[in-house]
């Protein structure tokens, strides 16, 4: 257990699973009171995740933290206006947002690729992320700052597909790619109130929506020699990576793209 968020209040989007999960658990450890937000309470069958069959936001009240649930859709704009309030209605005020729910609908060329799966894609992915980012920015600057003058901290899990060209992804790389630019523009527009928005991109980790590709042997071997780190990424380096970003000692980061990928984007 740290301090580094203590007295702060999150919202984790797609908080039940994964990335999401092992984000709102990590802010939660360094102090933060956490509003976790998806469209079910349970995690995805097929993580890693410990305590899988129990509730994100009910391990960190177990542990002693402060947490409530919102089941809301990231991609629709009222959903997400309701999750944001519902996080100052139930702690007091909103110092950070995790944009983090997102969806992947398989491998496939664009000819293969329906326009219905790019725009779910589109609209979870890039939608998403721009509502989380409209409506905290909002709540940023209709509240008083802190002590320091800082008015809140933006994350949004973007994706090395946001930085390169994956194969067979069209739509998700499109989606992510979105989501690095926007990430860029809202620092520039924003970073003078003392609102930091970065991202992170994750490489491969072993999550729900990776694991059929860990457990096909040619394709698990594809990915690690992608990769120059000997070992696939876990959602607990992606926290890791989030908690910095929204800590004090990233108070002059803003528009940064961090990759938590062991190496595949240096090549």
């Amino acid at each position: 257990m740290g301090n580094r968020l203590k007295g702060q209040v999150a919202v984790v989007t797609g908080a039940s699973s994964g990335n999401g999960r092992a984000i709102a658990l990590a802010l939660a450890a360094e102090g933060a009171a956490v509003l976790c937000s998806d469209l079910r309470e349970a995690a995805l069958e097929g993580g890693y995740e410990k305590d899988i069959d129990v509730p994100t936001h009910d391990v960190i009240k177990r542990d002693g933290g402060r947490a409530a649930f919102k089941k809301g859709d990231a991609s629709k704009g009222v959903d997400v206006e309701a999750i944001v309030a519902a996080a100052v209605k139930e702690f007091g005020r909103l110092d950070i947002i995790v944009n983090n729910a997102g969806v992947f609908t398989g491998v496939h060329t664009i000819l293969d690729e329906t326009e219905e799966q790019y725009d779910l894609t589109m609209a979870v992915n890039t939608k998403g992320v721009w509502l989380g980012c409209k409506f905290a920015i909002k709540q940023f600057m209709n509240q008083a700052p802190r002590a320091d003058g800082t008015r809140g901290r933006i994350v949004n899990i973007a994706s090395i597909g946001g930085l390169v060209g994956l194969a067979l992804e069209p739509a998700y790389c499109a989606s992510k790619g979105a989501v690095v630019n926007l990430t860029r523009q809202l620092a520039i527009d924003f970073a003078p109130h003392k609102i930091n928005v970065n991202a992170v991109c994750p490489g491969f980790l072993a999550t729900a929506m990776v694991r059929p590709f860990l457990e096909d042997p040619e394709a698990k071997a594809g990915l690690e020699a992608l990769c120059p780190y000997p070992r696939v990424g876990e959602a607990q380096d992606v926290a890791k990576a989030v908690t910095f970003l929204l800590s004090d000692d990233a108070e002059w980061f803003a528009g940064s793209m961090l990759t938590v990928d062991g190496g595949f984007t240096a090549r």
